[in-house]
């Protein structure tokens, strides 16, 4: 099984998954963002393509064909859920995952977190991470896009505690553990 938990930065994904991780026997994170990190490091900006060029790794085809291949790799090897919160709001790039994915397992779920601007911004601030910085900025992305319907199942979680958010996300599973 593999669970995406998608959403916004500061909407709770990484809190969640680390309690959802608690919760769930055979379990472990995977965490795309340290494949950015990693190309980030390898990849300067005269080799990168044009459409490359920009402060976003998820905008690095590798980030994507990696992410996958890591995914399918950690399965075989492991065989545990696979637990993978990710700010992911590029159509193109969640498209090419959730597929990807889905054909490593036959059992993924994908829950969007969300929350209010405010709330978002507030959770940032109190993380350390300053205002209109890029994860300020990107948030303003995100929460656009997370209006999609693609983006399902949505928790909001502005009024959530992280257990609350977890349990929810067990009960939408539908048996799925």
């Amino acid at each position: 099984m593999m669970i995406m938990i998608n959403g916004a930065f500061g909407a709770g994904k990484t809190t969640t998954a680390e309690a959802l991780n608690q919760m769930l026997p055979n379990s472990m994170l995977f965490d795309p963002e340290e494949i950015g990190y990693m190309l980030r490091q390898v990849i300067s900006d005269e080799v990168k393509c044009k459409e490359e060029q920009t402060d976003d790794f998820q905008d690095l085809e590798l980030w994507r064909t990696l992410t996958v291949a890591c995914a399918k790799e950690l399965k075989r090897k492991y065989n545990r859920t696979l637990i993978i919160p990710m700010t992911i709001y590029k159509h193109e790039n969640y498209e090419y995952i959730r597929n990807g994915l889905s054909e490593i397992d036959s059992e993924v779920f994908h829950f969007c977190l969300s929350a209010s601007r405010e709330t978002i911004f507030n959770r940032l601030k109190k993380r350390g991470e300053t205002p209109g910085g890029w994860t300020f900025r990107q948030a303003e992305h995100c929460i656009a896009a997370f209006a999609d319907a693609r983006f399902e199942t949505k928790i909001v979680t502005d009024q959530m505690k992280p257990e609350e958010v977890v349990q929810t996300i067990i009960n939408n599973m539908k048996g799925g553990i």
